[in-house]
């Protein structure tokens, strides 16, 4: 595919994913509302833009990793955003994890003007962007999919196609649902095991050699162990995942539970990894 490419959002998870396309020998452009976060790209050999604008007139195919509904918002609909160029044959792919509402906003409008967009959230956090084994949950036009599924092939160890337009953010939010009401059960069963006594090393072990154990249930009980909660994945954005989950229609014991346990923690714990409910909890 020798196409130019295009990358909006250079986070924790943005930064390791577009050099994957770098270093695949694509040509790469960026942008990022911190500028001075573009500077490793462009040590690496991408080239920089001063707006959304610029990147998708200079680019084919233009990849999002942002933080929420409204930054997505902001970059398609700002003075100098993507729907002020023409887009005209381009394809917006926004790896972001937002609500399924936004992706088909934008896809329609995308479409007035004869543009694509493919919704692709990806299920893992910094070590998997790292190493390039992510899963990309790949939804909107099937034909578009397949035509960049060579590049996402290059961030994920795999593409699943899901259907329509909306249905990868769908789908990504039910799965952090799930990651949400598996972190709020490790700290619970942690501070439980500790007040009846038992050394938290050893509740580890039991659970990591039994059919509970997982690879995200031992890294995150490590961390509880080492008392670890340098983020990997924030828990102000597994709050965020939450809130629009039930804005999309979730109303489920656990799932408002954890909602509402990670909401209560947000304002001391957010900037910390997911795992630091166990802080709130013991408190």
């Amino acid at each position: 595919m020798n196409k130019k490419i295009g990358w909006i959002g250079l986070g924790k998870m943005g930064k390791p994913m577009s050099e994957k396309l770098l270093k695949a020998g694509y040509e790469l452009s960026v942008y990022n509302r911190t500028a001075t976060k573009e500077e490793p790209l462009k040590q690496e050999g991408a080239s920089t833009t001063s707006t959304p604008k610029e990147l998708v007139e200079k680019c084919d195919i233009i990849f999002l990793m942002v933080s929420d509904d409204e930054a997505v918002r902001e970059i398609f609909t700002s003075e100098e955003g993507i729907l002020t160029a023409d887009v005209s044959g381009k394809t917006i792919i926004n790896m972001s994890t937002v609500s399924p509402d936004v992706s088909r906003e934008m896809a329609k409008k995308l479409k007035e003007s004869s543009g694509n967009y493919v919704d692709a959230p990806v299920s893992g956090s910094v070590k998997q962007a790292e190493e390039a084994s992510l899963v990309v949950i790949a939804a909107g036009d099937k034909n578009v999919v397949e035509e960049v599924k060579p590049l996402l092939e290059k961030i994920g160890k795999s593409v699943i196609y899901i259907g329509e337009t909306g249905l990868g953010n769908a789908a990504k939010l039910a799965v952090n649902t799930f990651l949400g009401v598996i972190t709020q059960g490790l700290a619970e069963v942690a501070q439980f095991s500790a007040q009846m006594g038992i050394d938290n090393k050893d509740l580890m072990e039991i659970i990591n050699n039994s059919a509970l154990g997982s690879p995200f249930v031992k890294l995150k009980g490590d961390s509880i162990l080492k008392e670890d909660y340098n983020a990997a994945f924030t828990l102000t954005h597994l709050t965020k995942d939450l809130r629009l989950a039930k804005e999309s229609g979730l109303d489920s014991p656990l799932g408002n539970t954890a909602y509402e346990s990670f909401k209560n923690a947000e304002a001391e714990l957010g900037d910390e990894d997911v795992i630091a409910i166990f802080k709130k909890l013991k408190k």
